[in-house]
């Protein structure tokens, strides 16, 4: 409105100025022209005021735009940090999974060898029982008629233990094996024969009681050995077993079967035994590798 004032004072300061007389026809024009240019001017103005607020509006949704970016890159920085540690998380994650499977891996590995191990080791040890009980019966069957007469077959430690009471051997306080000791050893020597497999070792075994007045013999521990001894080289030069199996020791006193001083006590602790035990060749083998 400023603007139409301005242009209509325009009009008629130039107007008194020129003092020229207008025709009403000019008169008329100059007022379209007035009319027009104002009419024009009022549009502008609305086109301002328009623009004013189309820019003031744009500076809002510029300013919305730059909030909603921002909160955008924060929260895809955000993301990316929770994505890298996810990733080192997973990366960790994948690491433990591949030494634990390794480790899974060896450690089954070393399990089925130990269980073939196993597998292998009582294969042969079922074997060695298996034997041993075969042997005992055969044992039983063949001295069967001196089990009267002290003697007995049983198994300890997975050997066979063939146990002869003195008098079935010796008289008292000899070395000399007598008729009836001969017999027995002959009967196991049959069956003994027949298993060449089976070692051999044959121990004497004495009472508590000192030896006394018998000559070379000066002790249990001489009357022990030399016992073991006269069976051996019985079973040997007589009954023909191969002495690469036999071994002869003496333990004299010291490892009674019954602890007792009667004499029924004193009678058991005076024997020979004969321990028969598999060549051990196989579990040996076994242990060594």
């Amino acid at each position: 409105m400023k603007i139409k004032y301005l242009l209509l004072s325009i009009f008629v300061c130039a107007a008194i100025q020129s003092c020229v007389i207008m025709s009403p026809k000019k008169y008329n024009a100059l007022l379209a022209s007035r009319d027009s240019l104002s009419s024009r001017t009022v549009s502008l103005e609305g086109e301002r005021e328009r623009l004013q607020n189309d820019t003031a509006r744009l500076h809002r949704e510029l300013a919305d735009l730059h909030r909603s970016y921002n909160e955008l890159n924060d929260n895809l920085a955000a993301a990316n940090k929770k994505l890298d540690a996810s990733g080192q998380r997973l990366n960790d994650l994948n690491s433990q999974y591949n030494a634990t499977s390794n480790k899974v891996t060896k450690l089954s590995g070393d399990l089925a060898a130990r269980e073939a191990r196993l597998k292998e080791v009582e294969d042969i040890l079922r074997k060695r029982d298996e034997a041993t009980n075969a042997l005992k019966d055969k044992l039983q069957k063949a001295l069967l008629g001196f089990t009267q007469n002290g003697l007995s077959v049983d198994i300890r430690n997975g050997k066979v233990y063939v146990s002869l009471t003195d008098k079935l051997l010796f008289p008292s306080g000899s070395i000399v094996i007598d008729d009836k000791g001969k017999e027995a050893l002959k009967q196991l020597a049959v069956v003994m024969n027949k298993e060449p497999d089976i070692n051999m070792a044959v121990e004497g075994h004495t009472d508590n009681k000192k030896v006394r007045n018998l000559g070379q013999i000066k002790d249990n521990w001489d009357l022990s050995v030399m016992r073991a001894t006269s069976v051996t080289r019985y079973l040997t030069e007589v009954e023909n077993i191969d002495p690469h199996r036999l071994t002869a020791t003496g333990k004299s006193e010291f490892q009674p079967i019954d602890p007792g001083d009667a004499p029924e006590s004193l009678a058991k602790n005076r024997r020979i035994e004969i321990v028969l035990s598999p060549k051990l060749d196989e579990l040996y083998n076994l242990i060594t590798k």
